[in-house]
């Protein structure tokens, strides 16, 4: 049985910068076995299923790394509406609902690209964990446990003392396989202007050691810069080798994302 399958840039409004995502539009639920297998063999950071659910309220939607299932992707929900509106699977008006490990999560359409409806973080100071300095070839810093709405833990978000800084990681990524059983969201203030904060992202737990623009890390990093900027709506710049720019809005326990997705490539699956 063949299967579409497209290729999305996220987070960015040019081809070949922000976070590809691969996206599979599906008619009717696969195996978990077999989404594992079609996203170990894309090797992109998240590969998105999307199945219509029964009751027509909005399509059920699973994300996979190469290595693994994730409860929460920001950039393939992202990939997945843009591919949904582009095809016609959905009116370009209507909002895309998604039914996920997390919840429901919701996506439309603006006049400045995708607005996501995704749930906020909490953070708890901490000492920093055995193998976070060192893996991030560090000598100190300051470091918060990032938990779920289910009080499920998720990240470490630790800032750093400079943009600089965090553009200047070179992290050990084979010791933080080896030590860290989190991914690490590393932050700081923003240095350009007309920026609010920069970061970056690793994942050597889910199989990625980093990953180009994510999502999910800015449910953390929005209520965490909202409360020492004093602003509720904020821009972020992930700062890896691709770069992308993530528009976040605190909403209560809600955070809104926003970003624009670019289709790069479009094929079939023939198994």
């Amino acid at each position: 049985m063949e299967h579409a399958i497209y290729i999305v840039d996220a987070f960015t409004n040019e081809a070949f910068k922000g976070n590809p995502a691969a996206v599979c539009p599906l008619d009717t639920p696969q195996p978990a076995e077999w989404m594992q297998q079609v996203a170990a063999e894309m090797n992109l950071s998240e590969t998105a299923f999307l199945t219509p659910r029964a009751d027509g309220d909005g399509f059920d939607l699973r994300w996979f790394t190469p290595a693994i299932e994730v409860p929460l992707c920001g950039h393939a929900t992202l990939a997945s509406a843009h591919t949904l509106w582009e095809t016609g699977r959905l009116a370009a008006a209507a909002e895309a609902r998604f039914h996920t490990l997390s919840g429901w999560l919701s996506a439309r359409k603006t006049d400045a690209g995708v607005e996501m409806d995704f749930p906020a973080m909490r953070l708890e100071e901490i000492a920093a964990p055995a193998g976070v300095a060192e893996s991030l070839r560090i000598t100190s810093s300051r470091v918060w446990l990032v938990r779920d709405q289910r009080d499920l833990e998720k990240n470490y978000l630790v800032e750093l003392e400079s943009e600089a800084a965090v553009r200047a990681l070179r992290p050990d990524f084979n010791l933080m396989r080896a030590q860290v059983s989190k991914g690490l969201i590393v932050t700081a203030r923003a240095a350009a202007a007309g920026l609010d904060f920069v970061s970056r992202y690793f994942a050597t737990w889910a199989g990625i050691d980093e990953d180009p623009v994510t999502g999910g890390a800015h449910c953390a990093l929005a209520p965490f810069w909202a409360a020492r900027l004093g602003r509720a709506e904020l821009l972020g710049y992930q700062a890896s080798a691709r770069g992308g720019y993530v528009r976040v809005k605190l909403q209560g326990d809600r955070v809104v994302l926003g970003g624009q997705a670019v289709t790069v490539a479009r094929g079939s699956l023939l198994c």
